[in-house]
């Protein structure tokens, strides 16, 4: 990066800053991930010079033939990793994704039926101060007092509003889903059943998690998180289907499968140009999710996050749902007498990274919460074991417990780069 350095000293410096807060800092923000180097370095590429607008073989653009290259790989690739039928690598974000399927599916005023954000949900799921609950009519089920969702209040909720779509999926719930019985409520009330996968699509794709591609009629992911590509979104369909609300051609006037509406709603419906260097990124990912060293990766994920719940449960912590299937650790912190917002500022000063974060029937605002959500993807991608973890959820206790004691902190802070010099990451970086 000797260029950059001379021509934007400024820029350099915080990239370099930012590269020493990753190496040494304990990474625990549940939607987050370390990229291999090869992911990094395709996200680098000359693709981001080139405007490729359409889908392969049917672009709008000329001098697209190695852009199409790009594409088909990472599509090819997707489709093996979750074995399903038909996928869209467009999607500049899981939130873009998830405004193609709104797109395809809804008319402005439809209702739909999805988690709510303070039960876990996440903000494109009819947070009214997102489009999601601007544009449609969002209603929501949410989690029991023991943290769970309950499928028969689902489906009472389900009858009592029908739904024209029903949306699974999270982002601060630590369970998995029972993509059946909600397959069967939706068809009982005649709707649609879409699955954002964003948090769990690397335990997905390794076959650790129920899968929802059988069951929902769409499915939306990131690229980032657990499945641990670059930072972007993915629609797939397991199975093509024509659109059963009878959305048409344009001029034709033929009925048009969910997959052709899909590709329509991403461009040119939400986007214009795709990101090829993101999209080449993508590839790269998925060959590597397609390897079994990224199994025994999301498997250790698993292990980490199950050891995180059980440690902070044995030191007097409330774990939402009392532990985790997957890779996030929800920490309801009343019983410790303090709150998201104070927690996440004292552990971000003792270089650990977490988010505050609502709890379920949280009775503070979301500015402020009763929670901190954690996940293990990234430092699991480090090389963290359980008993790294156990130390770690030993270092964030410490911090909580005295989070104005700058000796404590100095001492956690010091751990804390020990711990991670045993764990080197991104020194390539700068060299």
């Amino acid at each position: 990066m000797n260029h950059l350095a001379s021509q934007d000293p400024r820029i350099f410096a915080a990239i370099e800053r930012e590269v020493d807060r990753q190496n040494h800092g304990l990474e625990l923000i549940a939607s987050e991930n370390f990229v291999s180097r090869s992911v990094m370095q395709a996200m680098g590429s000359v693709f981001t010079n080139k405007y490729a607008e359409g889908l392969p073989g049917r672009r709008y653009y000329g001098g697209c033939e190695f852009a199409d290259t790009a594409e088909d790989l990472a599509r090819e690739r997707a489709k093996r990793l979750f074995k399903c039928d038909w996928v869209n690598v467009q999607p500049h974000s899981g939130a873009s994704a998830n405004a193609a399927v709104y797109l395809s599916c809804l008319n402005p005023g439809d209702t739909f039926l999805g988690l709510d954000l303070a039960h876990g949900g996440h903000l494109t799921h009819g947070s009214p101060v997102n489009f999601s609950g601007i544009w449609f009519k969002a209603t929501y089920y949410g989690v029991e007092q023991d943290g769970h969702i309950d499928m028969n209040r689902v489906r009472e909720k389900a009858k009592a509003v029908r739904p024209k779509l029903i949306s699974i999926g999270a982002s601060a719930y630590s369970r998995d889903f029972d993509y059946e019985a909600f397959r069967a409520i939706a068809d009982e009330v005649g709707a649609l059943l879409w699955m954002d996968m964003a948090h769990p699509a690397g335990l997905i794709a390794a076959g650790l998690l129920n899968d929802p591609l059988p069951y929902a009629h769409i499915v939306t992911t990131t690229t980032h998180k657990t499945l641990r590509g670059p930072r972007g979104g993915m629609i797939l369909v397991g199975r093509d289907f024509e659109n059963p609300f009878g959305k048409v051609a344009r001029k034709s006037g033929r009925v048009r499968n969910m997959s052709e509406l899909l590709d329509s709603a991403v461009f040119p419906g939400m986007q214009g140009g795709p990101l090829v260097h993101v999209i080449a990124a993508k590839a790269v990912a998925f060959e590597e999710a397609l390897q079994p060293e990224f199994v025994a990766y999301s498997r250790q994920v698993q292990r980490n996050a199950a050891a995180m719940a059980n440690v902070f449960l044995s030191r007097g912590y409330d774990v939402v749902s009392g532990g985790t299937d997957n890779h996030l650790v929800l920490v309801d912190l009343r019983s410790k007498n303090t709150t998201g917002r104070d927690a996440e500022r004292a552990l971000q000063a003792a270089h650990i990274t977490v988010n505050k974060n609502m709890v379920p029937f949280d009775d503070k605002s979301p500015f402020v919460t009763s929670g901190i959500r954690l996940g293990t993807a990234a430092v699991t991608t480090r090389g963290f074991k359980e008993a790294d973890i156990e130390r770690t959820v030993a270092l964030i206790d410490n911090v909580l417990s005295m989070p104005n004691d700058e000796s404590v902190l100095h001492q956690v802070r010091k751990d804390v780069y020990s711990l991670c010099t045993a764990y080197p990451l991104y020194d390539f970086v700068i060299a």
